[in-house]
């Protein structure tokens, strides 16, 4: 399991996720997980939750989707949202993605959702929930906060509350 949060915040973008695998909710085998990456070119960050194996095809799929629309991460997006609703060995992947430009910060699950959030906060894992209320927080009320402070911030929020988020945090920005 893990936490994932995006934050557009004073016109920069940025991206923080912790290092936690479990397996079968019973034990820690890892906690030093990479799961916030740059892809196409480093010009798209991606956060993953759900399964590494299903998140590494995911990835995949965004970046050649991306090559296909020529960068454009929302027409990509929607394109690989589609995909993964109509193409069966697609279907049986279970991991939430979120991406990420200078402009443009997405969900994309595998029930079609391209989500561009109103509140310029998106979060994902078992500790979004957490994640999320806190960036919402930190944006509305820490003015002295960058997007890649509150992003990381909030995933330490996550950390202390969710057994399945540690405090091990990459994070990336634009």
């Amino acid at each position: 399991m893990t936490t994932i949060v995006a934050v557009k915040h004073d016109g920069h973008t940025a991206i923080a996720g912790d290092g936690q695998v479990t397996m079968s909710e019973k034990f820690i085998m890892k906690g030093t997980a990479h799961k916030v990456r740059r892809i196409f070119d480093d010009q798209v960050v991606i956060g993953f939750a759900g399964g590494v194996a299903d998140a590494i095809t995911l990835q995949d799929w965004l970046e050649k989707k991306l090559k296909e629309y020529s960068g454009n991460l929302q027409r990509a997006a929607v394109e690989l949202a589609q995909d993964w609703r109509k193409d069966p060995s697609l279907q049986k992947l279970e991991a939430m993605l979120l991406a990420m430009n200078k402009e443009t910060l997405l969900l994309i699950s595998g029930s079609g959702e391209v989500i561009e959030p109103d509140e310029d906060v998106v979060a994902i894992g078992s500790g979004g929930n957490f994640a999320q209320a806190a960036a919402i927080g930190l944006q509305r009320h820490a003015k002295d906060m960058d997007a890649e402070e509150i992003a990381v911030e909030s995933i330490k929020i996550a950390s202390e509350i969710d057994i399945f988020t540690n405090n091990n945090i990459i994070s990336d920005k634009f």
